[in-house]
């Protein structure tokens, strides 16, 4: 018995690092401890990473002070359903010094040449201009506007059109006032022009378009959406942008009858909703829509909307209802009774809701459709604030982090 508690001493002096006033530490207390510890190191290392947002598309580009040598790296930081858009990441870097636009045809130099090339392009602006496109700007594959750098924006007349064509990265432009244009040619390559029709003038509109990323773009005031996607369209990435005064923000699918929106499927992420909305944001039809991570600051009729059964997965978001009683509710079910969009898969899971703002869910949560509808995990709402705030086009000077 004797040698069983000298041996007990021993190694109670041993877990002590021979200290016999210090009692053995407390499991749990140690447990404790190096979970602190891990979890503190891994906040540091986001910190660095991220410059303290934690946003994981900016962690993958933002802190590079070198950033501007090394653009194309953008291409590879996408998330969600757009994840694979690549943009102009393959080709060569083509520089917008000219601000004007010929329609028909466009001179080297300005945006619309480089946006209808066959070949892969990066394009960038060599200084700050102002853009008032004179119809509206036909996008060919594999093209990245890229307004890094430099305050560009693209207002005043039509602006941007993704129409069958794939391999698109929009980031940091400021698109508003976007008005009609069409009855009219415009180029789309340097093989074809044709006659186009009157068009809606939203700020983007993807037409039959796929792997389609916007990105940090300020978006506010045009005729129609801000960014609408219809016909076929998917593959879409909507994440970090900042909207502002307009009514119907984002139309996700043409109609209720128009089946090739059926396997549409978008993120839409990071985004700050703000002062001046209405209604759409998104409005969603017979696809698969996540919704994740955003901040609703101001809604007047509702946020997220949609009709011809959409899965919509909402998640992590935060939802700060407006001060008028009829307009708390998030969601609306449209243009059909409740015997009918009952059945419409739409969840809430982790979204924060403020000032009485709340989600009707509906649709038995089948798993299966869920999973279509699901793109990243979702952060956890009360980081939403740091998310998004820097939701917008950014301010980024050369030689200095983003």
């Amino acid at each position: 018995m004797a040698l069983k508690a000298l041996l007990i001493f021993l190694l109670t002096c041993i877990a002590s690092d021979l200290t016999f006033s210090s009692p053995v530490p407390d499991p749990e207390a140690v447990a404790q401890q190096v979970n602190e510890q891990v979890r503190n190191a891994t906040r540091r290392k986001l910190g660095f990473l991220s410059c303290g947002t934690g946003n994981p598309i900016d962690d993958c580009w933002r802190c590079d002070k070198n950033w501007e040598q090394n653009r194309q790296k953008l291409a590879d930081c996408a998330i969600g359903f757009g994840k694979q858009a690549i943009g102009g990441r393959d080709g060569k870097i083509y520089v917008v010094t000219d601000n004007g636009d010929d329609p028909v045809n466009p001179r080297p130099g300005t945006l619309r040449f480089g946006s209808i090339q066959d070949e892969p392009l990066w394009i960038i602006f060599q200084r700050d201009m102002v853009i008032k496109l004179k119809e509206e700007l036909m996008m060919n594959s594999f093209k990245t506007i890229d307004g890094r750098g430099t305050s560009v924006h693209i207002a005043g007349g039509p602006c941007i059109t993704i129409q069958y064509v794939t391999n698109i990265i929009i980031h940091g432009i400021n698109i508003h006032d976007c008005k009609q244009g069409g009855n009219t040619d415009v180029r789309d390559s340097p093989e074809h022009f044709g006659f186009r029709t009157i068009s809606d003038g939203d700020g983007v509109s993807i037409f039959g378009g796929s792997h389609v990323w916007v990105d940090h773009c300020s978006l506010s005031n045009c005729n129609d959406g801000l960014i609408d996607a219809i016909h076929g369209s998917t593959a879409i990435t909507i994440s970090n942008n900042y909207m502002t005064h307009h009514n119907k923000v984002m139309l996700l699918g043409h109609s209720d009858t128009n089946v090739q929106d059926k396997n549409m499927q978008v993120t839409i992420a990071f985004n700050h909703f703000g002062e001046g909305l209405v209604q759409r944001m998104p409005r969603c039809r017979l696809g698969y829509f996540h919704v994740v991570n955003n901040d609703y600051t101001h809604w007047e009729m509702y946020a997220i909307g949609g009709s011809a059964s959409p899965t919509i997965n909402c998640q992590g978001n935060r939802f700060l209802a407006p001060n008028d009683r009829f307009n708390k509710e998030v969601t609306k079910h449209e243009d059909a009774p409740e015997g009918v969009w009952k059945n419409w898969n739409w969840r809430s899971e982790g979204d924060l809701m403020l000032n009485g703002a709340f989600f009707t869910i509906s649709g038995a949560g089948a798993s299966s459709s869920y999973a279509k509808a699901s793109s990243l995990s979702a952060r956890p709402s009360t980081l939403v604030n740091s998310l998004t705030s820097s939701a917008g086009a950014l301010s980024c000077k050369k030689g200095k982090h983003c």
